[in-house]
C-alpha cells in the first residue's frame, strides 16, 4: 500500500466517515439535541441529498449518507453533543472549543471537499479529474438573540490546492421545545488556487480537450452568493427530521468559465434518524 493511495483513497474514507457519522446530527439549522433526561443516546438512519455534479454543472447527483451519532446528554431540548459539535455539510464540520461565551462561538473545522471528474459532463472531457481532499480550517459566529453573523475559513490540504472564505448573516430560532428553523444569507471568497483548481484551464488542458476549449486564467475573488434555510423536527417521541434547502450563484471569475454550465447551483438534504437511549 503506497503513500499515495493513503493519501487520495485512506485520507478520502476518513473525512467521509467523519461527515457521514455527524451530518444529521448538526445540519445547517443548527446545533439542537432532543434528548429528554441524562444518560447515552445514540442515533441511527439515514439521509438522502441532491447536489450538482461538480460546481458549475447543469446536472445533478443523488447520494445517501448514514446516520450514526452517539450522544451524552442531560436534560433538556438544547443539550448533547449538537452543542459542540456542528456539521453544516460534509465539508464543514465544526468543533465548539469556545461556546457561546457572550454570543461569541469559534473553534476548529474539518471536512471533504468532493473533486470534479472529467466524466461528469462532455465539457469536461480531456481536461482530466480534479481530486477531492481534506479540508481544515476555523470558524467564528456571534449571536445576538435570534440574529446569527458566521464566518468560515476552509483550505484544503489535499487533493486540489485551494483555499474559501465564506461570511454569512442570519436567523436561529427554536419555535418550539422540538422544532428550530434557521434561513442565512452569505457570499464566498477564493484564493486563485481554489479558483484555477475548479474554474480554470491550463494551456496543457486546453491542448487535450474535446470540447475545444481554450486556456483560462482566474483570479482571486467573492466565486458567489448564496441562500440557505433549514428545519429540525421531532416529529415523534424518538424520530427526528432534518431538512435543508440551499441556492448559490456562480459570480465573478468563476461563473465566466467555460466549465461552467450554469450559475444557478441547488442543493438539498432530508434525514431521518431514530434515538436509542440508555440510561
Amino acid at each position: 500500500m503506497t503513500a499515495s493511495w493513503l493519501q487520495s483513497n485512506g485520507l478520502r474514507f476518513v473525512s467521509l466517515a467523519l461527515a457521514k457519522l455527524l451530518i444529521v446530527a448538526s445540519t445547517p439549522a443548527g446545533a439542537m439535541d432532543f434528548g429528554r433526561g441524562d444518560g447515552f443516546s445514540l442515533k441511527v438512519g439515514g439521509a438522502v441529498g441532491v447536489r450538482p455534479k461538480y460546481e458549475g454543472s447543469s446536472s445533478y447527483k443523488v447520494y445517501g449518507l448514514p446516520i450514526i451519532l452517539p450522544s451524552f446528554s442531560r436534560s433538556g431540548p438544547l443539550s448533547g453533543i449538537g452543542q459542540f459539535v456542528e456539521v453544516r455539510g460534509p465539508d464543514d464540520v465544526r468543533f465548539k472549543l469556545l461556546r457561546d461565551v457572550y454570543g461569541f462561538s469559534a473553534g476548529p473545522l474539518v471536512g471533504y471537499a468532493f473533486g470534479r471528474d472529467q466524466d461528469d459532463a462532455a465539457i469536461l472531457e480531456g481536461l482530466g479529474d480534479v481530486d477531492g481532499g481534506v479540508i481544515v480550517g476555523a470558524f467564528a459566529s456571534y449571536r445576538f438573540h435570534w440574529l446569527l453573523a458566521d464566518v468560515a475559513y476552509k483550505n484544503q490540504v489535499s487533493g486540489a490546492d485551494g483555499a474559501q472564505l465564506a461570511f454569512a448573516l442570519g436567523i436561529e430560532h427554536a419555535i418550539s421545545p422540538a422544532m428550530e428553523i434557521r434561513g442565512q444569507v452569505g457570499t464566498t471568497y477564493a484564493d486563485e488556487d481554489y479558483i484555477q483548481s475548479y474554474f480554470g484551464i491550463t494551456n496543457a488542458q486546453a491542448l487535450t480537450s474535446r470540447a475545444g476549449l481554450r486556456p483560462y486564467q482566474g483570479e482571486a475573488g467573492f466565486k458567489d452568493i448564496f441562500v440557505e434555510t433549514g428545519l429540525k423536527t421531532e416529529i415523534w417521541d424518538r424520530w427526528s427530521l432534518r431538512t435543508t434547502l440551499k441556492y448559490s450563484r456562480l459570480i465573478g471569475d468563476a461563473a465566466d468559465s467555460p466549465v461552467v454550465q450554469s450559475e444557478d447551483q441547488f442543493s438539498g438534504l432530508i434525514g431521518l434518524s431514530y434515538r436509542l437511549d440508555f440510561k
